[in-house]
Formats: C-alpha cells, structure tokens, sequence
C-alpha cells in the first residue's frame, strides 16, 4: 500500500471535524428549535444534520481507504441563539466557513495530482454551495 500523503490526511481530518462539528450545531439548534414549538424549523434542520454526517461518512471512508482510523478531534461548540434568525446566521458561517476550507483541500488535491480527493472535496464543495445559496435565497 502506498504510504498516505500526510497533508492530504490533515485536509480530510479537518473536514471530518468540520462536517462532525456542524452536524452537532444542526442537531443542537433542532433540540432548540422543537422547545420553541417550531416543528418545521426543527425538522430541517434535523434533515441537514443528517446530510453532514452522510457527509461525514464519505470523509471517514476516505481515510480508511488511506488506512487511518477517522477521528474528529474535538468539536466546536454549537452555535446557538434566541430566535431562528440566529441559527440561520451561525449556520450561514459554518457553510462559509466549509466552503473556504474545501477550496483549499481541493488546491492542494490538484498541486499533489490526487484525482479522487480532488472529486471528493469538489462533491462537498458543491454541496456546500447549493446549501449556501439556498440559506442566501431565505434572506434569514
């Protein structure tokens, strides 16, 4: 087996903490948004938890291929807040935040001609968008 190159295992180790950590505040908002009495609310965000961690699982297939054990590390802490329009400016962040790091991850795919990372991170990156744009086109 080839030896994994160690940058590309940092890019998708950081990704693996990104995609775990926004699942957490997805799922935590949720938790939020249901004490609220906000049923639709909840159940989004309950439904973009669950494409972060099918997210999350492609990143941990990617390293097992490479023959590392996935970890997360340590999460961030949820970003939570007193109404709806909060959550959707925490999560406007995080998504910004995904995009940016997915750019760099996929720069550093092509600089080292690693063709699947390369399709990975610009599957996520597209994702990342669409989500973006779609919280963009709420105006919340």
């Amino acid at each position: 087996m080839i030896r994994p190159d160690p940058r590309t295992l940092g890019w998708l180790n950081r990704a693996l903490n990104h995609e775990m950590s926004a699942a957490q505040q997805h799922m935590a908002q949720r938790v939020l948004a249901r004490l609220w009495g906000d049923d639709a609310l909840a159940e989004r965000l309950g439904a973009d938890a669950m494409e972060k961690l099918d997210h999350a699982e492609h990143i941990m297939q990617a390293l097992i291929e490479q023959g590392v054990a996935p970890s997360a590390g340590a999460l961030r802490p949820p970003r939570l807040g007193p109404d709806a329009e909060s959550l959707f400016i925490a999560n406007r962040q995080i998504e910004a935040e995904a995009v940016r790091l997915y750019r760099e991850a996929i720069a550093y795919a092509l600089k080292v001609r690693d063709r699947a990372r390369e399709a990975l991170f610009t599957d996520l990156l597209e994702a990342k968008m669409r989500h973006f744009n779609g919280l963009e086109e709420q105006g919340s």
